[in-house]
C-alpha cells in the first residue's frame, strides 16, 4: 500500500499566515518522519519556475528521505502540462495530477479533448500518467466520458469524491463512475454541520474515519494495491482562530489519519 501526504495536508503549516511557515523541504521531512511512502507536491507555484538544478536537488533530498514524489498542477493548457511534465520527469514522478479548469480558463469538452490530444504523446514518451481530478466545477460524467473516449494508458482520473458534493453529486455514484479509470486517490474525509443559528449547513473536513467518506467501500472498489493507485492524504481543515492553533490541529489530524489508514490495512 502506497500512502502519501500532499502539500494540501500542510496547507496551514506552510501558510504565510504563520510567523515561520514550513518550507517544502521541511514538509517532506515531516512526511518521511511519519513513515509515508509518497509526497505529492500539488499546486505548488514555485515548482513551475524551478531550474533543473533545483529539481534535481529536490529529487535527491526526497530519495535520501525514502520518499517517492508526485506532481500536481491545474489546467489543461499544453504549455502548462508540458512544463510540469518536465518537472515530473526531473523529480522521478510517474504521475502528474491536473484539473480541467484553471481560473478563468474553462474550456468546453471539445477544446479539452483537442489540448489533451496534443499533450498526451509527450506523456507517452515520458512514461508519465496524467490524472484529471474530480471536482465540483466539472460534471463527473464529462470527465469520465473524456477519459473513456481518448482511451489512452497515459490518461486517467484522480479521484476525490469529497469535492463533487458541492455539485450535488453523490460520492458513491462518483466512485462507481470513475473506478475503472482511477490512477490516483485523494483521501479526504468530510462532514456536514449546522451553521450558527441553525441557518443552513457547513461542509468541512474531518480526520479520516470521523466523517462521511466510505473509506472501506472505496478501497474495496478501487483495489489500490493491485492497481498501483497511491492514496494521497489531503485535508479541509477550517480556520481554528489563529495560525498556530490551526497548524497544531493540522498536525494532529495528520497523525490520526495516518494511524487510521494503517489500521485498515493490518494483515
Amino acid at each position: 500500500m502506497a500512502i502519501g501526504l500532499s502539500t494540501y495536508a500542510y496547507t496551514w503549516r506552510m501558510s504565510e499566515q504563520r510567523a515561520r511557515p514550513l518550507t517544502l523541504l521541511e514538509a517532506m521531512a515531516d512526511a518521511a518522519r511519519r513513515g509515508v511512502d509518497v509526497f505529492q507536491i500539488c499546486d505548488h507555484a514555485p515548482l513551475a519556475q524551478a531550474s533543473d538544478r533545483e529539481l534535481d536537488a529536490l529529487r535527491s533530498e526526497a530519495a535520501s528521505l525514502g520518499l517517492a514524489l508526485e506532481v500536481g498542477t491545474r489546467g489543461v493548457r499544453p504549455e502548462t502540462l508540458l512544463r510540469h511534465l518536465h518537472a515530473a520527469q526531473r523529480l522521478g514522478s510517474t504521475l502528474l495530477r491536473s484539473m480541467w479548469t484553471d481560473g478563468d480558463d474553462r474550456p468546453e469538452p471539445a477544446e479539452v479533448r483537442r489540448r489533451l490530444s496534443e499533450a498526451l504523446p509527450h506523456f507517452a514518451a515520458a512514461g508519465v500518467v496524467l490524472a484529471l481530478e474530480t471536482y465540483e466545477q466539472v460534471a463527473t460524467a464529462w470527465l469520465v466520458e473524456l477519459v473513456a473516449e481518448l482511451d489512452s494508458p497515459q490518461l486517467g482520473i484522480c479521484l476525490d469524491p469529497a469535492n463533487t458534493v458541492a455539485n450535488l453529486e453523490n460520492p458513491d455514484d462518483v466512485v462507481a463512475r470513475c473506478a475503472p479509470y482511477v490512477r490516483n486517490w485523494h483521501v479526504k474525509d468530510f462532514d456536514f454541520s449546522r451553521s450558527p443559528g441553525w441557518v443552513g449547513f457547513q461542509l468541512a473536513g474531518t480526520p479520516l474515519g470521523r466523517g462521511r467518506l466510505d473509506y472501506d467501500g472505496i478501497h474495496a472498489r478501487l483495489e489500490p494495491e493491485r492497481r498501483g493507485v497511491s492514496e494521497i492524504v489531503e485535508f479541509w481543515l477550517p480556520w481554528q482562530g489563529d495560525a498556530e492553533t490551526t497548524a497544531r490541529r493540522e498536525d494532529e489530524w495528520t497523525d490520526i489519519t495516518i494511524d487510521y489508514l494503517r489500521s485498515r490495512h493490518l494483515d
